[in-house]
């Protein structure tokens, strides 16, 4: 995960000028939380699973 507080400026003016989120600013610029990276990995770990199960 990139330092959040490296854009925390850019994150805040995209929230207060456009209403986004915090989690859609960060996405609006390209950083990913750990939260979704984490979500990512677990949905591509599922998905080898059920490759193999189906061999």
């Amino acid at each position: 995960m990139v330092e959040t507080s490296n854009y925390q400026m850019a994150i805040d003016l995209l929230c207060c000028h456009l209403g986004l989120s915090e989690e859609e600013a960060m996405k609006q610029l390209g950083i990913s939380c750990d939260e979704s990276v984490q979500k990512h990995i677990v949905e591509t770990q599922q998905a080898f699973v059920g490759l193999v199960s189906e061999m």
